[in-house]
């Protein structure tokens, strides 16, 4: 029976409460019905733009680039060059296929790119640089031939880094724009933008929700909510590591959940106890401390098993295993978003630079759904062609009979006339 040394004051949410779906919806049918006017009116009112053009012009775009320190811009381009290869080896593994399962009879799947993309990379206190080469950068990979990219203004200046990253991945439009009316605009289109078919990128509470009601009219990557992170360790890994990897994910935002399942429970003793001396020192203490407080978890058990049972029922988005049995994990994890083995990897590699991508399922999603990739952004879809007379007339007889069990007079009227035309004819 597990042991919980600290459990959460509060329980995650699970959706946007009602105020904040209603004030979302109404600023979607703002937009929807006057356009750009109700864009302009919102960027003022929440981020203080109102700039003649809300894209970026090739001059202003080449400008900004060349204003970032060179070494940043070096940095950019390594993360992006292991990003780009993990998503290419992913790509390539995706083959398209072509079979005869009846003499004449040829079915496939074809792998078609999306063909207008909206990516948007969040802005405010923690602008995330690193959402340009997961977004952009992995639908480019993808072969998608349009990605416009949207970032808020930060203080009213231009975020260079993050643009730089937008160009970089190969962003063929770049709006200086956030939040609710950044992504209604890529998915609705506007006077400024043309509309887009798939809308990906994480965001605050608006956005997501924002993202949530546009579903449907665009595809969206994955249901987004605050971020999550779960430690399984055991006696092979020290307090100060635990510590740190927890509250390098509960600075996300007060509400991320930072969890430890351990089997030493003198290791979570002392974690719990250098978590609160990391508190002291840490620069961005003042949001890490509450979600530690109000989310963060550590519980004993008495086996890797037991650890594993319990990782698979919480499903969360990261899940760092530092334990003597690593590949217990890999091997028998069922329900995660992506899995940090050993303790010379880390979330935050994962994050901002080793090569996965860091867009992740949260709030349970992961029992049903894995990460952006570049299989989100492509479409598979069949083709079927019946080339000889006698499996056409076989394939119809079957059919016809099935729609008939059916009721469906037209389905089964369309196998008949090819029985009727085709049986009895020579290959």
């Amino acid at each position: 029976m597990a042991e919980i040394l600290k459990d959460a004051k509060k329980k995650g949410a699970h959706g946007a409460d009602q105020a904040l779906a209603e004030q979302v919806r109404s600023i979607i049918n703002d937009i929807a019905e006057r356009g750009e006017a109700a864009v302009r009116e919102l960027s003022a009112q929440f981020d203080g733009w109102k700039p003649e053009r809300f894209r970026l012009s090739a001059e202003q775009i080449e400008e900004t680039v060349a204003s970032v320190d060179p070494g940043t811009v070096d940095d950019i381009r390594f993360a992006q060059t292991q990003i780009r290869n993990f998503a290419q080896a992913q790509l390539d593994s995706m083959l398209e296929t072509e079979i005869e399962t009846l003499p004449g009879v040829t079915l496939g799947h074809k792998h078609i790119p999306v063909q207008n993309v909206g990516a948007y990379v969040p802005g405010g206190r923690y602008p995330m640089v690193a959402s340009a080469h997961m977004s952009v950068l992995t639908a480019k990979v993808a072969g998608v031939p349009r990605v416009a990219a949207c970032t808020p203004p930060i203080n009213g200046a231009v975020p260079a880094e993050t643009v730089t990253a937008m160009h970089l991945a190969g962003a063929d439009e770049i709006y200086l724009l956030g939040g609710i009316q950044a992504v209604a605009s890529l998915a609705l289109g506007t006077e400024f933008v043309d509309p887009v078919d798939v809308l990906v990128g994480p965001g605050n509470a608006f956005v997501a929700e924002a993202k949530r009601q546009l579903y449907g009219r665009v595809g969206i990557d994955l249901p987004a909510g605050p971020t999550e992170t779960l430690l399984l360790t055991d006696h092979t890994v020290d307090a100060e590591m635990c510590a740190t990897d927890l509250l390098g994910q509960a600075e996300h935002g007060p509400t991320s959940p930072a969890v430890m399942l351990t089997t030493s429970r003198q290791l979570g003793l002392d974690t719990m106890t250098e978590v609160e001396r990391q508190l002291q020192t840490l620069p961005t203490a003042d949001i890490a401390s509450v979600a530690w407080d109000d989310y963060g978890r550590v519980i004993v058990c008495n086996s890797h098993q037991e650890m594993l049972d319990l990782a698979n029922e919480l499903a969360f988005e990261h899940v760092q295993v530092m334990t003597d049995d690593d590949d217990f994990f890999l091997a028998n994890m069922v329900n995660y978003g992506a899995l940090f083995l050993g303790p010379m990897t880390n979330v935050s590699y994962g994050d901002k630079v080793i090569g996965t991508n860091h867009t992740l399922p949260t709030q349970g999603a992961a029992r049903y759904t894995g990460g952006l990739w570049v299989g989100k952004f492509i479409k598979t879809v069949t083709y079927q062609r019946v080339t000889d007379p006698a499996s056409s007339a076989l394939i119809g007889e079957y059919c016809s009979r099935l729609c008939a069990i059916e009721n469906f007079a037209g389905h089964q009227a369309q196998a008949d006339i090819r029985v009727e035309r085709y049986s009895g004819q020579p290959a």
